[in-house]
Parts: C-alpha cells; structure tokens; sequence
C-alpha cells in the first residue's frame, strides 16, 4: 500500500478480471467520443507487450484506476490512464499519474509524454496532468496534428 495516498497500486496483467473490465470500459468509451482516425487507445492485448507496464489502483481489493507506461529509449508515453466512473474524485488518478512517473524515473526515463482528447470530456485529464507538471507540445512519435488531440510533456 502506498502510505501517501492509502491505495494499493501494483503492476498488473490484462488477464486479471478486474483489470480486463476496467481496460474494456475504458476502450469503448474512448472509442465512443473520438472517430476511429483521432482515437488512440490500446487494445488491452497490446498493452500486454514486453515495452508496456501495466498497473492497477486499489482500494481494499476494488480496483479504481489502470494507467500504463510505455518505454522508447530514454522517454515514455503514458496509456490507459482510466479511473473508473464510480472512483473519481477520491484522489485515484492523481496517485496512479504520480506512481507512473515513479516508474519512469527508476526506469531512468527523462521525459514522459502523452495524449489525451480536446474536447470537453477530456477536460478533467488534462487538468491532472497540468497539475503533474506536465505542459502541451507538439505531437510526438507517430502522432501526428489532429484538433482531437492533446499533446502533452514533462522533464522527470
């Protein structure tokens, strides 16, 4: 258990039940509010792949949050952050973001990116990462400009 936040957050596995539910809840309500060209969400096989960890937030065993990092050389993405409808605003997003970093950093990451949408519903996201530190800039990797999108960075 994490002693500053009360969560237990842990590394997980897409075949854990409720990881699976939660990853599924969060691919279709990506898919519901991006067309398919703007939506970048990971299937949950993906997010099992050797340059990925996954991990799960808990609260006395009910899972709250997933958020996933995604290694390239000496930077990360951030994918699949999701804290499920029920368990916003008890803190669960903002303590997965900062056990992301914590992972990067002993990764020995020195930056992190990530994307999120522009839109409304997407308003809250950006403001945990704005909170985290993190500060819009042009896309990264493969992403490409799309007013759907947002860019977004931080040093670690």
């Amino acid at each position: 258990m994490d002693t500053l936040t009360g969560f237990d957050i842990a590394r997980a596995q897409v075949s854990e039940g409720d990881v699976a539910t939660l990853l599924d809840r969060h691919f279709e309500l990506m898919r519901s509010q991006s067309p398919a060209e703007s939506c970048h969400v990971l299937p949950s096989e993906d997010l099992a792949a050797d340059d990925i960890s996954l991990f799960a937030l808990r609260d006395h065993g009910q899972i709250l949050a997933i958020g996933a990092l995604r290694s390239f050389g000496d930077w990360g993405e951030l994918k699949s952050m999701h804290t499920a409808q029920e368990a916003r605003g008890r803190g669960a997003g903002r303590a997965m973001v900062a056990a992301l970093m914590q992972e990067a950093r002993a990764l020995g990451l020195k930056h992190l990116n990530l994307e999120t949408g522009s839109g409304d519903e997407h308003l809250a996201a950006r403001k945990l990462y704005e909170k985290a530190g993190f500060s819009e800039c042009p896309p990264f990797g493969d992403y490409v400009d799309d007013p759907l999108s947002v860019f977004m960075t931080r040093a670690l």
